[in-house]
């Protein structure tokens, strides 16, 4: 089938209410050829105007089909024998073409048993339908006679009057005549010129073959249009390449490619683009949408039954009462066809298992496209790629927030610094940027700046609100996670300490962060830090927040200064169940944890930075208690006497500088992490630390003036023990009744002074050689000597720090290291031989 135009439209941004309009005359085509074509049209879901399938009964027909005309993409005109023998199906076509002309109307004219020429030159049955209507339209005129006899009396009395308004009328009649075949008959010389479909030269007239390729055409046409459309969209020329590469069009075999990433990230956009773009090519397509929303109110037979419908293009679609039944219709229907399938906005494995449960349901060459916000869905359906959604750079986020906010590429004069500020806060998510830029495009910039304000405290809703759909399809225990992650963790690095204290919480994070990973809420960067979108944090905030913003005693978790600040200003009386974690950074005027705080009873988490003079109060006793990091504070004792923390598992002071010894660890049974440093004063660790049984990491640096440290043989699973710059304290033959078997890592730092006992007798740490896998003896001042006599068995050894030592020659053929992977001997300047590790 040739060109349906001379020329392609210009894409414009008329809104079409149908795809096609098409023009017959009913007694040749209606119940034959216009009767299969519309159908076949329908069933392609092309949204199509046929006069006795559309109008309303009752309506007036000559209004209503001009209007839509209008509001057509397309006018198929059919012409058949007897086409122009009707008037309206001449007034018809002349609107038709002044649409072309003037709205970009694509217009795809039928020779249907006539000849272009006929239709172009009036010949044949056309000339003779134009001579008769000419004839017809001369006889409507009234002659001299006839009026006459209309008005015998005027012509009585005033002959000359009336013969002069007979000619005016007569004039003006004939030329509305003439006027009307001129325009009929130009109409048809132009639609003849547009090279259309003869369907006598198709596949030797075989109506169903000929129908099939003006569908195609039809098909063809619409998404050029709507590509074009698409066009408009940005960034998503480039968006649509890659992913039809991983989309292998034209290659055999059956892909399904996931779509993946974050909630208002533009998913469904490119989706529904490479839809438009590519579903011609297949024998039949269907999109599903928001698949997560109807599944949950209509249930999953119901999406069956459209996929059914939509691709078999079935008006009334089969009703299916069970999913099993569903699934062997799909399969069993659509095996052998190519099909392209869109499905929308999935969130759950069994919506897969329904809709698209195995390859083999599907005929050669098809594709199937998932959207989803779950990673996990995707990978447990074993589809063949994820394409990870790509957000906004700086250049295509001004664009699309200037398109949305001015109507134009670019900011207006005055507002780019406000632009780029919206456009930072939205950080390249394409639903905050068209919210945003629809919600100030009749803003002034005073109005601009106040809404920025605005967003800092109080986001947007309509944001807040599509995001918060990966928030809630969690489990609690997963909610909870990601909450501290987004109020506290954001910027920290994922370590083992980070990883203990989440699940000090019970929040088992191993596959907690795996969940939260695969629903697109956080990522961890390439430095191995806790990260999300910035948005993303912000609809975390937004939900401890609650419907109280402005009430931080009704919050789950307070972080920020004014909240604290708020919290500490109370009355002793006021209860605070609702508070379960609290933490406080560094300031310029550092808060005081206040008496208050006993009052908070379902504290898990307390992280307080300066502000601490005195001890926690007596009757402070959170039974929930399961983190405390305490820094920059200045009590002498944390609490007064035995206290009874269940709970308590991790527990770090940090530069407490008048702290002189530890609080009994008797009331801490289950404490598994405990960290000193940078505690000047301390002079004493309370012996109840040797009887902590579940205790696996015991760090103290720093801590100058401490002179004593308790047994410590009852650690039976102590993994990690560091002391650091504690000159007073270490005495290697206090330290050899150890005998832990599970005792892996143990660092004697001694840069600040010697630990002469240590280098006398480094034969010594064959006490530990069982467990032993990190071993850090940096800056040690060892020199030659030292090493020489030395006599090490230690079979688990994983890493071996030795840095900034003294001795020249390293010789590790009297020490039995095995499976030393890593060596530091950085800083050893007077290093010049170095013997080869023997290794298993």
């Amino acid at each position: 089938m040739a060109s349906s135009s001379a020329t392609a439209p210009a894409f414009t941004s008329q809104s079409w209410k149908y795809d096609v309009f098409l023009s017959f005359r009913g007694e040749d085509t209606r119940k034959t050829f216009v009767d299969h074509l519309y159908t076949a049209l329908e069933q392609q879901g092309i949204f199509t105007y046929k006069d006795d399938e559309t109008l309303p009964r009752g309506e007036s027909i000559g209004p209503s089909l001009i209007k839509a005309i209008e509001e057509s993409q397309t006018a198929v005109i059919v012409f058949s024998e007897n086409y122009a023998y009707s008037s309206w199906c001449l007034d018809e076509l002349v609107h038709i073409m002044e649409c072309k002309d003037k709205r970009g109307q694509i217009v795809i004219p039928i020779f249907y048993n006539v000849e272009p020429s006929e239709v172009k030159n009036q010949r044949r049955k056309y000339g003779e339908a134009l001579a008769k209507h000419e004839l017809e339209n001369k006889n409507k005129v009234k002659t001299l006679v006839q009026t006459f006899l209309d008005d015998p009396w005027g012509w009585l009395s005033a002959p000359r009057e009336q013969n002069k308004k007979y000619g005016k009328i007569y004039a003006k009649q004939e030329l509305e005549y003439k006027t009307k075949i001129a325009s009929w008959r130009q109409a048809l010389a132009d639609a003849g010129n547009i090279s259309g479909c003869e369907p006598k030269q198709i596949a030797n007239g075989h109506e169903s073959k000929v129908i099939k390729e003006i569908v195609d055409t039809i098909s063809q046409r619409l998404k050029l249009v709507t590509l074009g459309a698409n066009g408009n969209l940005i960034g998503i020329a480039a968006r649509m390449q890659a992913l039809q590469l991983e989309l292998q069009i034209g290659l055999g075999g059956v892909r399904m490619i996931g779509i993946w990433g974050v909630g208002g990230g533009g998913k469904t956009t490119l989706a529904s683009s490479i839809y438009d773009e590519i579903s011609s090519k297949f024998d039949g397509s269907c999109f599903v949408k928001n698949i997560r929303e109807e599944s949950s109110k209509n249930g999953l037979e119901s999406l069956q039954e459209n996929i059914l419908s939509g691709v078999l293009k079935q008006k009334q679609p089969q009703v299916i009462r069970r999913i099993e039944e569903g699934r062997r219709m799909i399969q069993s229907r659509l095996c052998h066809r190519k099909l392209l399938i869109v499905l929308d906005d999935v969130d759950h494995l069994d919506q897969l298992k329904a809709l698209a449960g195995s390859y083999d349901w599907f005929g050669e060459g098809s594709r199937i496209i998932i959207t989803t916000r779950d990673e996990h869905v995707l990978n447990a359906h074993r589809v063949n790629v994820i394409h990870n959604i790509r957000l906004l750079n700086d250049d295509e986020a001004i664009k699309l927030f200037c398109k949305h906010a001015f109507e134009d590429d670019r900011p207006r004069k005055d507002y780019e610094q406000l632009s780029k500020d919206v456009v930072s806060y939205a950080g390249g998510l394409p639903l905050a940027i068209k919210v945003l830029g629809s919600f100030l495009c009749d803003k002034d910039m005073n109005e601009w700046r106040s809404a920025l304000t605005r967003l800092k405290e109080i986001p947007e809703t309509e944001i807040v609100e599509k995001l918060k759909i990966s928030f809630d399809g969690l489990k609690g225990v997963e909610k909870e996670l990601f909450l501290d992650i987004a109020c506290f963790f954001r910027g920290e690095y994922k370590n083992e300490r980070a990883m203990m204290i989440l699940n000090a919480c019970g929040f088992h994070p191993i596959i907690g962060l795996k969940v939260l990973i695969q629903k697109a809420l956080i990522n961890i960067s390439s430095d191995g830090m806790f990260d999300m979108h910035d948005l993303v944090q912000e609809m975390g905030h937004y939900i401890v927040r609650g419907e109280h913003p402005k009430d931080p005693e009704k919050h789950s978790r307070v972080w920020k200064e004014e909240d604290l600040r708020t919290i500490c200003a109370m009355g002793a009386m006021m209860e605070l169940d609702m508070i379960e974690a609290i933490k406080s950074v560094l300031l310029a005027d550092p808060i005081n944890l206040p008496p208050i705080v006993a009052n908070m009873k379902n504290l898990r988490w307390i992280e307080w930075n300066g502000g601490l003079a005195n001890p926690l109060p007596t009757h402070f006793s959170p039974r929930k208690l399961c983190f405390l990091k305490l820094d920059c504070i200045r009590p002498k004792q944390l609490w007064e006497g035995y206290k009874y923390l269940p709970s308590l598992r991790i527990m770090e002071l940090h530069n407490v500088n008048n702290l002189i010894r530890t609080p009994d660890f008797d009331g801490i049974p289950n404490l598994e992490r405990f960290r000193l440093s940078q505690c000047p004063t301390i002079k004493e660790i309370h012996p109840s630390i040797g009887c902590l049984k579940r205790l696996v990491f015991l760090s103290v640096e720093h801590c100058f003036s401490l002179e004593m440290f308790p047994p410590i043989t009852r650690l039976k699973i102590l993994e990690t023990l560091t002391f650091t710059g504690c000159p007073e304290l270490f005495k290697l033959s206090e330290i050899q009744p150890l005998n832990m078997d599970n005792f892996p890592h143990l660092h004697l730092d001694t840069s600040d002074t010697e630990v002469k006992k240590l280098q006398k007798d480094l034969t010594g740490l064959r006490l530990f050689q069982n467990g032993l896998r990190e071993l850090v003896l940096s800056y040690c001042n060892l020199r030659d000597k030292d090493m020489s006599t030395a006599a090490w068995d230690l079979p688990n050894l994983g890493k071996l720090d030795l840095r900034s030592n003294e001795f020249s020659q390293l010789n590790f053929s009297c020490l039995q290291l095995p499976r030393v992977k890593m060596l530091d001997v950085s800083g050893c300047r007077h290093l010049v031989e170095l013997s080869e590790l023997h290794q298993v």
